[in-house]
């Protein structure tokens, strides 16, 4: 008797302990990592290059004004390997890739398929044949395993919809005390354009923030531009 009052326990408690479970929201890594922006890459699906290109490289935009200041500040040696995350039409990949010279490597990587294909296209036309094209996806840069010394970001980490999942990412790819370089529109109330405020997730101190805690150490905040902040970090 005894025997049969503890087997109809278990069973109540366990019954009790379903309906619990059942009841409870779902915690899946799928439900977890939702997009923080799903929507703001959605102009780069298939974009047209030479309409972003004159967008990208054109006189006035603070990026390609100060772009060789900017190469010049990261003090680029001959046979480094970096990596331009983002890099749309290839500003930035095309001038690296004359700074590390052939015994060096530039990947080009970026979310659009098409804009790697003529980011090649005009490296090769330079005879830069030491561009190498990544597509990545939302969650990785899809480089390997400590590859580069540097992964390079303009205007590119508030198109991150998974901030967290890339810079783990970069943190891989990236060699023992490889460098972060982190170029993005200034977010302050006020001073910032209304498109600026809408359009860009975070600003500079939270941006320090999540990279410091993704494992990263901030090296240097270079007062170069004015629009943008700029900033490099080194792989902890």
């Amino acid at each position: 008797m005894y025997h049969n009052i503890l087997k109809h326990a278990a069973r109540f408690f366990t019954g009790m302990l379903l309906g619990l479970t059942l009841l409870l929201p779902a915690t899946s890594p799928l439900n977890a990592q939702e997009s923080v922006n799903p929507d703001i890459n959605r102009h780069y699906q298939d974009p047209d290059f030479e309409r972003w290109q004159s967008t990208f490289e054109r006189p006035g935009r603070e990026v390609y004004d100060r772009r060789h200041a900017i190469v010049d500040a990261l003090e680029l040696e001959p046979g480094i390997r970096i990596a331009d995350v983002g890099a749309g039409t290839g500003l930035f990949t095309r001038l690296f890739a004359k700074q590390v010279g052939d015994t060096g490597k530039v990947y080009a990587v970026d979310i659009a398929e098409n804009f790697v294909e003529n980011v090649l296209r005009t490296s090769r036309e330079q005879g830069l044949n030491h561009v190498e094209g990544v597509v990545n996806d939302q969650k990785s840069t899809r480089l390997p395993e400590q590859s580069v010394d540097w992964v390079f970001l303009s205007d590119t980490y508030h198109h991150f919809e998974y901030p967290g999942d890339m810079l783990a990412s970069i943190h891989r790819a990236l060699r023992p005390g490889g460098k972060l370089a982190i170029i993005d529109f200034r977010k302050q109330p006020g001073r910032s354009s209304s498109w600026v405020m809408s359009h860009v997730r975070a600003n500079k101190d939270q941006v320090i923030d999540e990279v410091t805690d993704a494992g990263f150490e901030l090296e240097r905040d270079l007062p170069l531009l004015e629009e943008n902040y700029f900033l490099i970090f080194q792989r902890r």
